[in-house]
């Protein structure tokens, strides 16, 4: 499992998601073992520059010849607009960049105050709306079985989705997905960290 990737045949567009954690991703590496885009985990970097920041990461995934995309967890605790304007921040408005995709996995139970599920899912399509003016085009749903077992997102809100299991194909959406995380940790040597790889649906 740990070098596992869907057969190509099957799923030509293969990418991977960077690891969140400060760990060095070769790019050209990722690249030469079968990587065509790479999507990186936006996150509050008080040193952006560092070799595991944000925006030197995305400065060399470029240089690598890679397709880049952002991914931005949302945070169910904070409201939408400290979090689109981190992301209005961070990320260019590039007409290259691929759609913007917004995590759901963190579901509002340890949230103090207490935040209830239709706060939820208002702060969230503020946010879909606000990151959608600023990419120029529309979000992909990082969707977590909880949290859609939670909100029913896939039914209710109409975008592309990118769903998460390892190995075997998703379904927990009950309708079709972009993008599939077919393992959560591949080991490589493009990273110390484990990468999450991607492919794309047909």
């Amino acid at each position: 499992m740990r070098e596992w990737r869907p057969n190509e045949a099957l799923y030509p567009e293969q990418g991977a998601l960077a690891p969140v954690g400060g760990a060095e991703v070769k790019f050209a590496t990722l690249k030469a073992i079968g990587a065509q885009f790479v999507y990186l985990p936006l996150v509050l970097d008080p040193l952006p520059d560092a070799p595991g920041g944000f925006a030197n990461r995305y400065r060399r995934a470029r240089a690598a010849g890679m397709k880049v995309g952002v991914v931005l967890n949302f945070d169910p605790c904070a409201p939408a607009d400290l979090q689109s304007g981190m992301f209005a921040q961070m990320v260019p408005r590039d007409p290259d960049l691929l759609p913007p995709a917004i995590g759901l996995t963190r579901l509002a139970d340890g949230c103090s105050p207490k935040v209830s599920d239709a706060a939820v899912e208002s702060e969230l399509m503020t946010l879909i709306n606000q990151i959608e003016t600023h990419a120029g085009k529309p979000v992909i749903l990082k969707l977590s079985r909880a949290f859609d077992q939670r909100h029913n997102t896939a039914a209710a809100l109409t975008r592309d989705l990118w769903l998460v299991r390892d190995r075997a194909r998703p379904d927990y959406a009950g309708r079709p997905w972009l993008l599939w995380s077919a393992n959560s940790a591949l080991v490589s040597a493009a990273s110390e960290e484990p990468v999450e790889w991607v492919v794309v649906q047909k």
